[in-house]
Formats: C-alpha cells, structure tokens, sequence
C-alpha cells in the first residue's frame, strides 16, 4: 500500500541510482543546504528520525522547527525538549499481543458495514507482520518425538486463535501472518523481514528508499537494533496507531554512546559480553534514551553478537541499543540470502546520508561509556534479575549467601526427614558444596526409572536453550553443540532431575546444527528440539515431573533454572523455580551436567565420566577457532534462503485450518477467547460529543521494581480470580475423566495433557498424531485393573518387581487448558500442573478410594471393583469388557463390542465419572512394618474452591 509522504517545502527530495536502478530518497545534507541546520554529527540512530521528520513534514504534524530542532540537539550537547510525530515504516506482531490489534480491526469492519459502508475500506495502512510463536509449550522433552507432540498439543490448544489469525491472513490487506513452527518474531524478523533501507511508493507512484523502522508489541523487537533497524517496543495503542498511519508521539531522546574497544578473550561468548553491557547500562541509568554502540571494537563483534546486545535494550532500560550500518551489515545481509540489488542500495543509501560508520566515526552524544571487551569474563545473571551480574568464578559462592540470606530468620527445622517412598532404607544425606547448614533436603523417589535422588536448595531443575536473544546467534549455538559432542563423548549426561530443551529462534538452527553433526549429540545427553517458539523464556517451560514438583513445594526448596533468555524474573520461568539464572546456551549445557548451583563449575570438576574420572569445564569447552570454522562452513546463504521460501504457506496442519472466510469474522457466541468488543455498536454517522472525564481515579499505583511480567495479560492466575470464574463457569464445572499411560523405556510424555482443551469437533487425524496406539491404552487400562507396576510416591504389590507400566488419572476442565492450583509461597501460588499432596488443602471433604492389597486376592480384587467402578466394573467381570467403552468411535469393530449404553460419547464421559467418584467404603490403612512388603497408601478426591476434583493414586498428584 502506497505511502503518503508530505510536502517537502524544503526542497530536500533527491534520486539515487544504483546498479541502474533509481530511487528517490530525502537527503539530509540537501536539509543542510537548505539552512534548516548543521546534522553532520548527529549520532546515526538520530539521522533515522531526522530522515523521517523531513520525508514527513506537511506543515501541520511536523513543521520545519521540528527539522531544525535535531540542530538545537547537537550544539546544546545532546538535549532538546522537542515532541516529534514520528511514524515507523512498519509494524510487527507476535500472536499473544498481535490479536488484540487484529480483532479491533475485525470490530471496525463490522461497525463500518453497520453504517452501510464498504468493509474492505479496513485494512493497515503500514505493513504489519505477526509471528505465531508464544503459543507453544514444552510439555514433552527430552526425545525424538517432543517437537511433533508439542506442535500437536499447540493447536490443540489453540485452534480458535489459530482460525482467527488466518482468517485475518486471507482478509485484510497489509497484513500477513507466519504460522506456528517457523521461529520467535524477532528472529524472523531479523533474518528475513528486515531490510536495513525499505523501499515503496509514494502517492505519486514513485519509488521511495528510506531507513526501515517499526514498532513491535513485544519489548525485544529491539534486537533488529544489531542491524542498524530502528525498533523498540510499544502498547498495544500506539501499535495499532502506526498499523493505521497514524504518527506516534515522542521527544527528541537523548543518545548514550558506548564505546567499544579491543576483543573478546578466548572461552567468552555474547552472552558474557551483553550481561556486562547490561550491569553498565543499568548502573548509568538510560530510561527513555537511545543508546549508541560505537568505537573501533566493534571491528570484531559479528552482527549476532551485536543483535544479542541490541535484543536486551530492555533489560538495561533503554529505548534501542542501535549500531550503525558498516561493512559487517553487509555481509550477514549477504548471508541471509538477501537480493543483491538491496545489499548495494543499503550501501549507497548508508553512505549518501551519513549513516555509515567507518574509521574515526565519533558523533556527538549526550552521554558516553568506554568498555574494553578485554576485561569481559565468563558470566551468569540472577537469581531475579537481569542486570545482577555474576562472574562464573564465584557463582557458586554467590548462590549460597543467596540461600543463607532467604534462610536466616526461619527456624530450622531439626526433624526434617528425607522422604524417601520406594523400598529400602534412607538415602544418605549428600554433601552439599557451600553449605554453611541452611539448605534444605527433599528425596525424590524413582522417576522414569532412574534411581532415588535428593534434591537441595541449588538443585538445578531446568536447563534450556531458548530465547531469541542467544538463538539467533549461531556461534554461542554451535558452542553449546561442541560442548555437548565433548559431554557426549566422554559418556556424561544430563542430570536426571534437570528438564532439559531446545528451542531454536529458527529453523536456521536445526539446519546448521545438523549439517555439523551436533545435532545427534545434543540430542543425546537430553536437549532435543522441543519447538520453534519463545518458549521458556516467556514461561512456557511446562509442568516437571510430579515427583520433582511434590519434593519441590513440600520441602519448600529454592530450585533453579538456567536458561539463555532475557528474562529472569522470579516466577516468571516456572512456578516451581525461585532463582533463575541467564547464562549462554554453552553454559547451559555445561549446568545441565552438573544439575547443581552450588558446584563452582568454572574451578571445580561438573561430572564424572563411568569410570570415575573427573571432568572440567576446560575438558568441554571448544576453542574459538573451532566456533568459528564450524560456522563458516555451515551457516549458509543457502540455508535461509531454504528455509525462508515459502514462509507465509506453513506446514499442513496451518493448511488444514479452517476458517469461516468472508470479508468480516463470524464471531463464535460462546468463544471465551475473542469476542466482539462494544466499541463500534451503536454508533451513528453523527460524531459523538467529547465530554470532561470527572472523578477520575488511578488504577495502579506502582513502585520502581515494576516490569511487563508483573502486568503482563500473558501471566498465570488463580481459579479464585475474576478471570478464573469466568472460565471455569463458561467451561463447565465438570470434570472429565482421562486414562493416561507410559509404556516401560518411554520418556515421560504425559505431564501435561489434562492442560490440553477440548479436541475440536472438526479435527482430523492429523491432529491427532503423538497419540498413544489404541491398542497400547487398552493394555494399560487391563494393567490399572490389576494395579501393576503403579510408579510414583508408592507402589502397589509386587510393583517393584514389575514396573511395566506407570500411569496416572486426570481431572481436567473442558475447552481451554487450565493448571491446577499451585503450591503455597505467597504470591507464587498460581496454576500449575501438578500441586503438592496437602491433605484437605483445597477444601471439601476427601473420600477414600482404596487400592487392592495383593494380586492374588481375589476376592478383596472384586470386591474393590464393585466399590470403585459400580455398574461398569461389574458389566467388564460379567465379560462386557471394561476396554471396550476406552476405544475410538471410528475404531473397526468397536460398535459391535460396545454396550449400548456406551455408544454415545457423552454417556461414556457421564459413566466415568459417576463411577470414579462413587466413595468407597471406609477401610483401614495398613502401614508398612519392618520386614514386610510395601506398605498401601490411601487414594483421595480432593474438591473445593470452585476447582474441579482433584485425584491422587497411590501418593502421586496426579490432578487438575
């Protein structure tokens, strides 16, 4: 859509012709020739919104006093109190943000069409892309099948959003959509959509070139910064603002200059380098400002290090951390498989209005800073925010006056035993690096058959490579990949109690990490491709195994995530994990190893190989040499231009989305998710009068410490919320009952499906792929009849000798996922998969439901099945077959077997739960003696708080 350019009563339009091609531009040095005022050392970032002062001045929103104000900056040292009316070129959009936008569009073609007009006069004036990519959730981890289970789970989920985004895709102009599995929005936007110069035509027809600018509705659109794209984050308002031309309202800021000198030392990476960035920037203060990078250092930064710097301009508090174009803007442009004709304008454009950075390039800044990458050390930041700047070397020591400082004033508590489930005696108590006797202990019973282990305040429960401020970088990737062929090499692996994941910013990334052969090696010790997604980093690290979250809650223990991200706000990452750590994905992986906070990794040994030898850090980490080859030879201008062809399409399954079409959106009336806002009902052709607003009063009064996490529309609530008795009213108080299973050898692949919604009516078989075999379900439900091999916090008879298969028992709402209610700790307490076992916690009177003693009890077996299951136990033992009614409809065979009574589907859900909440009848617990087998344990439904029942089997949480 053509743009609208004003009317240049200086006389400043020019035509630049490169490889023959010629374009009109707005020359800066034509506004010099003009008298508006000496701009020649005005920082670059500043000649950006100089630029669009002059391409935009019409007398009206922008003058020629605002032109001449950029003039009053450089002589008054870098300050002017000046309110411009700046418009971006563009806008861009992720889908948790983005849909708000898209559904006031949708409210106004129906308020125009009410009025009689043309629907299709309401479209974006400025291009606007949206990036499906924080929707997507590691609920599996750990194996080849976790990214095509986590997709399906995604649109499970999400399928109403979905059919919106892509309706809107097909009906609005200047807008387009990148489907889910394609990569986080500022990667995307940084490998492909950006420009550095953009190109379009004005009113007249003519093409213009100017420097590509936008506003994103997501705070780190800022890391575009790294190619010389100005960018920030914006509301919601002033994003919709720009998308319909309008101009957004802001001061000439102030530029902070930072200087950088010399070169990284061997075994450092970006991520060492932007967290000491960060400590500087937040020690300067640079709310509100642009913030430079300049200085002969920057010869040696590659331009993914300098997005990764740029990506976390709101973590040091600045509007952009802007660099200018210069030789290595070229060269990645090249890389990335941008035209040919694009990399020569973005330089003669660069040169013409004295953009580049070249030697001796010193403008005037308002403030500056002086950092010699010499001096940058191996780093970590935490536990709660991103500026607390740790050195690797004395982490560990740091983590415990960390615990000692949350525990000092706290009572001990003398009597606190290792928990410990499983047959056998008590797990030795394990020396705890650093302990000066204030970290807690819990025991974790077996999980997935691994051996009991303890877990400590420090315990390291999420390790994951995630976030587009270190995925877009391909040498920090390639080094997490050589550290873990050097990890995998030697026979170590990831700790068994560590979640670990890998979320590419891409599909760039998988590209080069198997074309060098390190793909099957991160693979190997645990950190699989879970997604394309911003998925961790924004709080979508799924639930951790229920064991590990009970020992977690009970024991009130401070466990840790590390992760490449931006973010680490406590309860920002998970809600079971207090500290939080960023580190690069090299740590990452080396953190992983060692699955504890307190071990000095940078000093001390991380693991033992199995013949018992110490490993270093310095036994892991690739030279810079090898990064740097191994990138050369892999991360190709063929590989984005692959990747990147077809990039609006989508897989099948975004093909396979159905929409209602038409040029206005068939609101859903029942839809909790999208509704059509009041804005635009009623209104008359007539303006309305604007009235004084009275009595007004502020809806938050907030303290400095305040971020979009804590305000964010994205975050977690109670059931007891407003929003939450919205929900669950609007979804039906009921619970439906689900048999979930893990076959023995299996990675655990059910955590999290009672978060699922309701499968769509419409949805065919290839939304149901990363579904267990039919076949395998109703083995498992034989198996749950006879109690075998129950896994978790106790163990049924004879289940130590047969764990053939572990299974549990969800409650769940209906239509869109819900976590259950947390585990205790103050505001902590939000929805979360699995809650700690707290008799009575949530209310409402437990009933009893007992297991079975012994497999050769017949009799107590029947007897049980008449006082659990009801009717439905006694039609299977009468050889009705209690399988039957667990089969698909579609299954062959399936109608002849079942009873009448089960054909239809909602009789079977109305079935399942009359006859699992039927009570039992009150028995008497018997408690394991000293000699004799396992001991039972007593399985309770737990309601209350308007949430649904809550089931336990043999000691597991295993609800809501």
């Amino acid at each position: 859509m053509p743009i609208t350019v004003g009317h240049d009563t200086a006389r400043t339009r020019k035509t630049l012709t490169v490889n023959g091609n010629s374009v009109a531009y707005y020359s800066i040095a034509a506004a010099e020739q003009a008298g508006l005022g000496e701009f020649s050392r005005l920082p670059a970032a500043l000649k950006v919104v100089l630029e669009n002062m002059l391409r935009f001045e019409d007398g009206k929103t922008v003058t020629t006093d605002d032109i001449k104000a950029f003039s009053d900056w450089a002589a008054n040292g870098g300050r002017a109190n000046r309110e411009l009316a700046y418009r971006p070129a563009r806008v861009l959009m992720q889908d948790f943000t983005g849909v708000p936008a898209v559904v006031d569009l949708a409210a106004m073609r129906d308020g125009i069409k009410a009025l009689g007009g043309d629907a299709q006069q309401i479209n974006p004036l400025n291009p606007v892309d949206l990036v499906i990519d924080h929707s997507v959730m590691i609920d599996e981890f750990g194996n080849p099948r976790a990214f095509q289970i986590n997709v399906d789970r995604e649109y499970e989920r999400n399928m109403e959003r979905y059919q919106f985004l892509k309706w809107g895709q097909g009906a609005f102009n200047n807008f387009r959509v990148v489907p889910p599995g394609t990569g986080i929005c500022h990667q995307v936007n940084l490998e492909y959509l950006s420009q550095a110069v953009w190109t379009d035509t004005d009113q007249s027809g003519e093409t213009v070139a100017y420097p590509d600018t936008l506003v994103g509705t997501d705070s780190h659109t800022t890391m575009v910064n790294g190619a010389a794209v100005l960018g920030w984050g914006v509301g919601g308002i002033e994003a919709e603002a720009a998308m319909l031309g309008q101009p957004i309202s802001m001061l000439i800021p102030e530029v902070v200059g930072f200087e950088l000198t010399g070169a990284m030392p061997e075994g450092t990476t970006a991520t060492d380098l932007v967290l000491r960035v960060v400590q500087m920037l937040r020690e300067k203060g640079v709310v509100g400002k642009f913030v430079e990078f300049y200085g002969d250092g920057l010869d040696h930064v590659p331009l993914a290090d300098r997005a990764t710097i740029g990506n976390m301009a709101p973590e040091y508090g600045a509007t952009c951390g802007f660099f200018p174009i210069d030789g290595e803007t070229l060269r990645y442009l090249e890389q990335t498989g941008r035209d040919k004709d694009r990399i020569a304008l973005v330089e003669a454009y660069a040169r013409e209005q004295g953009m580049w950075r070249d030697t001796g390039y010193a403008p005037i800044y308002s403030d500056t800073l002086v950092l010699d990458m010499g001096t940058v050390v191996p780093a970590i930041s935490g536990p709660k925010r991103p500026q607390d700047h740790i050195a690797l070397d004395v982490a560990a020591r740091t983590f415990c006056k960390y615990i000692t400082g949350e525990r000092e004033g706290q009572k001990a508590d003398e009597k606190q035993k290792d928990r410990w489930e499983s047959e056998g005696g008590m797990l030795p108590p394990q020396e705890i690096p650093g302990d000066t006797g204030h970290h807690r202990r819990g025991v974790v019973a077996s999980v997935n058959g691994n051996d009991p282990y303890e877990l400590h305040d420090g315990s390291i429960v999420i390790a994951s490579i995630t976030s587009c401020t270190n995925t877009s970088n391909p040498y920090v990737m390639i080094g997490a990949g050589l550290v873990a062929k050097k990890a995998n090499e030697l026979g170590l692996n990831r700790k068994p109690w560590v979640k670990t994941s890998l979320a590419p910013g891409s599909q760039v990334v998988t590209e080069y990490l198997k074309a060098s052969g390190l793909q099957e090696h991160l693979d190997a010790i645990g950190f699989n491709l879970v997604g394309y997604g911003c998925t961790t980093c924004i709080g979508n690290s799924g639930p951790l195994e229920p064991a590990i979250s009970e020992a977690i809650a009970e024991n009130d223990l401070i466990a840790v995530s590390v992760l490449s991200g931006n973010r680490n706000f406590e309860g920002r990452i998970s809600p079971d994990c207090r500290a939080n750590y960023l580190a690069s994905p090299p740590l990452v992986v080396a953190y992983a190893l060692a699955g504890d906070m307190n071990i000095d990794i940078a000093n001390g040994p991380i693991a033992q190989t199995p013949d018992g030898k110490d490993v270093y850090l310095k036994d892991l980490w690739p030279s810079q040499a090898e990064i740097t080859e191994l990138v050369e030879r892999t991360v190709t201008r063929e590989a984005f231009q692959s990747k990147y062809a077809d990039v609006f399409k989508g897989d099948e399954q975004w093909q396979a989305v159905e929409t209602s079409g038409g040029e206005t959106y068939d609101w859903p009336p029942q839809s909790t998710y999208v509704r059509n806002p009041p804005y635009f009902q009623g209104m008359s052709r007539e303006p309305g009068r604007i009235a004084d607003i009275k009595g007004a009063r502020p809806l938050a009064i907030l303290g400095d410490m305040v971020t979009t996490d804590h305000i964010s529309p994205a975050g977690s609530f109670r059931p007891d919320t407003p929003a939450g008795r919205y929900l669950v009213e609007r979804r039906g108080g009921a619970a439906r009952l689900q048999l979930l299973r893990l076959a023995p050898g299996q990675p655990r692949s059910d955590d999290a499906r009672h978060l699922r919604q309701h499968p769509h009516p419409q949805r065919d078989a290839r939304q149901r792929r990363g579904r267990h075999d039919p076949r395998a379900r109703r083995a498992a439900d034989l198996d749950l009849r006879r109690g075998d091999g129950v896994s978790g916090g106790g163990h049924s008879a004879g289940g130590h000798r047969r764990r053939t298969v572990r299974r549990r028992i969800v409650a769940r709402l209906g239509g869109q996922g819900h976590r259950a209610p947390g585990r205790q700790g103050g505001d902590r307490r939000e929805f979360r998969a699995h809650p700690p076992l707290e008799p009575r916690r949530h209310g409402g009177h437990p009933v009893r439901v007992h297991r079975r003693r012994h497999p050769q009890d017949a009799r107590a077996d029947r007897r049980r099945e008449h006082d659990h299951r009801g009717p439905r136990r006694r039609q299977a033992a009468a050889g009705g077959g209690l399988h039957h009614h667990r089969r698909r409809r579609d299954e062959p065979g399936n109608h002849a077997e079942m009873p009448d009574r089960y054909r239809d589907r909602e009789g079977i859900r109305r079935a399942r739960r009359r006859a699992a909440l039927r009570p039992a009848r009150p028995r008497q617990r018997r408690v394991r003696k000293e000699g004799a087998g396992p001991r039972l344990r007593r399985c309770e439904w737990k309601t209350g708080g308007g949430f649904p029942p809550v089931l336990c089997w043999g000691g597991v949480w295993v609800g809501g």
